[in-house]
């Protein structure tokens, strides 16, 4: 019984997070200011009823292997969970990022989003001037399509009462049908991980069927992993380094290509 009682226990941390890490304990990731100093800064952006926590063995590995990373918290039920509704989130953090940019001089960054956090990139990036300061998305777990596990959400955030963020990532939500209809930017790498075995966002709901312009649009999918486990497991982890490191060296390559152009345009004016 015992067995089986720790069983199920891991597998629900495994899809919905540690009760302790993520939900009960303050913020505790530490705030650090130099990564406008690095080469690769990257913003991790957490999903629906999460905190940062979610986002601290990642931001371990990947200042370990020299990325810079920051990330902030995005509002919400009691000012830590992350309940608004991802189109205004979009705009929301659009100024956030400027003003951090402002005050860093940080240009552009990756983006890792889980869950819904990958939902809120995509508006900012589309709809709110991020393809002008984002390198390359990459989302762990991100119902692209919408997912039927919002019902649950909608549920338990009182039908609306708390919050009407779930109601937005319900399949064929106006939200949702919104980014499909707008074409992803193909000078950023816009990457899916996913799981079969996740269940809070399904495998097919994840899955980017990309358009014909859209050639920087790829999907990896995993299994035995589930949705929060995505933020931790290290196998999803090398996966996201190397997409990482592909991403940086296609925008240096796009940047010096920029920077021959504008010369033999002064060139030629001259």
């Amino acid at each position: 019984m015992a067995s089986a009682s720790n069983r199920f226990y891991h597998a629900l941390r495994d899809q919905l997070g540690s009760i302790r890490r993520i939900y009960v304990r303050g913020n505790r990731l530490q705030r650090r200011y130099d990564f406008a100093a690095s080469e690769e800064p990257v913003l991790l952006l957490h999903g629906f009823f999460q905190t940062r926590n979610v986002w601290e063995i990642m931001e371990e590995r990947l200042r370990y292997d020299g990325f810079g990373v920051f990330s902030f918290d995005l509002g919400g039920l009691f000012s830590r969970f992350n309940t608004e509704r991802p189109s205004e989130l979009g705009k929301h953090i659009a100024e956030k990022i400027d003003r951090i940019c402002a005050r860093t001089g940080l240009e552009s960054f990756h983006i890792i989003g889980h869950s819904k956090g990958g939902l809120v990139a995509r508006e900012y990036i589309q709809n709110h001037g991020g393809q002008q300061r984002v390198r390359s998305l990459i989302t762990l777990g991100t119902p692209h399509h919408g997912t039927p596990t919002a019902a649950i959400g909608a549920v338990l955030m009182g039908a609306g009462l708390l919050s009407r963020s779930p109601y937005e990532l319900l399949p064929n939500s106006s939200f949702v049908q919104g980014l499909r209809k707008t074409p992803f930017p193909s000078t950023i790498p816009l990457v899916s991980v996913f799981s079969r075995h996740d269940l809070v966002c399904p495998w097919w709901s994840a899955t980017l069927v990309p358009r014909p312009e859209e050639s920087s649009v790829r999907n990896h999918m995993v299994r035995g992993v589930g949705h929060t486990a995505l933020t931790y497991d290290p196998g999803v982890y090398r996966i996201v380094r190397t997409e990482l490191r592909d991403a940086a060296q296609r925008f240096r390559e796009r940047r010096q290509r920029e920077q021959t152009e504008q010369k033999e345009e002064q060139e030629a004016i001259s």
